[in-house]
């Protein structure tokens, strides 16, 4: 439950940010495209739809958040994380079609240099407000990116700091034009569409991957590794496979214990890996850890291996009435073949003849399956 309402919280908090983002680009929208527009500026108006841009990513990271912090479902039970990637995916592909369209129509006006703006020197006061905006706006929504582990967050910080960037390109050009150079208004306005595709590519890459599966960064599963392997009990990792779901990150394991352990304590070994992950790593959200006896991961493995219930009816069929002298049988399948350990009560020790005689009968199955490399008979004392 207090892992729930935190959860909400984070969510709370990240909705409340990305609002305060949304005003601001409307309220720079308004005054860039307006004052582009009335000052003729080509650049100050693409760096307006730049920012008209950061309000539809806003926008977008709403939904994507309301949708994504649903709890796991019977339809979906990793949860819902993924709508904040396709959300990522969505936003790029957007920044691609808006640079296009802005590079589209400079290039065509600096083809006809009679269509070609001419900007006022007041569009300077426009573009440095903007920079001083959203550059306050890149920290304040990178902080509370790292502080909930939201990459769409972060992602849109980084739209922050490229609408910040973009202003100081669109004074630059601004100064060209008043310094004599016509077409320098127009060559800033393409300096910002091709930053704005820039960023536009880079989301759609990074969401690809997650979607299908790519493996966390060779550092961070360096570090996996490390954890697992140092997990008392553990004699070695193999197998290891991670991904990406939003901000969470999922990791399926195969660790290599001692054979000759119970079930139940190679069991507690592996659910010590999966809290060492959890506790060790914030973005780690849930590990899931096969325990094997042995690095199995390079063997090839025979269609089938012979069945506990094959093994007791051998077991019956050359015991015959010792069967019923032994107490229990364990399996050890190892390096491909099964050994079997007989155990024999304590109580039967007062019989010297009948221990012998079943393991002069246990050796005799040995000899005679080649599926069983090896029959121990044990005493208990």
């Amino acid at each position: 439950m207090a892992d729930e309402t935190n959860a909400n919280t984070l969510d709370k908090y990240k909705t409340r940010v990305t609002i305060i983002g949304a005003f601001t680009n409307v309220v720079l929208a308004i005054l860039k495209v307006g004052f582009g527009l009335l000052w003729h500026s080509a650049a100050l108006i693409a760096d307006g739809i730049h920012t008209l841009s950061d309000l539809a990513s806003d926008m977008l990271v709403i939904v994507a958040i309301k949708f994504g912090a649903r709890e796991a479902d019977h339809d979906h039970p990793y949860g819902h994380r993924r709508y904040e990637t396709i959300a990522t995916v969505v936003l790029g592909l957007g920044f691609l079609l808006l640079a296009g369209g802005i590079a589209w129509d400079v290039i065509t006006r600096i083809m006809r240099p009679e269509n070609l703006l001419v900007p006022q020197f007041e569009t300077v006061w426009i573009a440095l407000l903007s920079v001083i905006s959203k550059e306050w706006m890149y920290h304040y929504t990178r902080r509370a990116a790292k502080l909930t582990r939201s990459k769409l967050l972060l992602a849109n910080a980084w739209h922050h700091r490229s609408d910040a960037v973009s202003s100081v390109v669109v004074i630059v050009g601004i100064a060209g034009v008043l310094l004599g150079y016509p077409e320098a208004d127009g060559l800033a306005a393409i300096a910002v569409a091709l930053m704005v595709a820039k960023i536009g590519l880079s989301l759609v890459l990074q969401s690809v991957k997650e979607l299908v599966d790519t493996s966390l960064p060779e550092e961070f599963v360096r570090e996996i590794r490390r954890v697992v392997k140092t997990t008392p009990g553990v004699k070695g990792i193999h197998l290891l496979r991670t991904r990406q779901m939003g901000e969470d990150a999922y990791v399926d394991a195969h660790i290599v214990v001692d054979p000759r352990i119970s079930v139940s304590e190679g069991h507690v070994i592996g659910d010590q890996v999966r809290c060492n992950l959890i506790n060790a790593f914030d973005d780690v959200v849930d590990v899931l850890v096969h325990v094997d006896p042995e690095d199995d991961e390079f063997e090839v493995r025979q269609d089938s291996a012979v069945s506990r219930t094959e093994v007791q009816e051998h077991l019956q069929q050359h015991l015959a009435e010792l069967y019923e002298g032994i107490e229990q049988f364990r399996l050890h399948y190892l390096d491909g073949t099964v050994e079997v350990e007989v155990i024999l009560p304590h109580l039967i020790s007062a019989q010297p003849e009948q221990v012998e005689q079943i393991k002069a009968r246990c050796a005799a199955m040995e000899n005679s399956l080649a599926t069983v490399a090896k029959i121990v008979v044990f005493l208990k004392i």
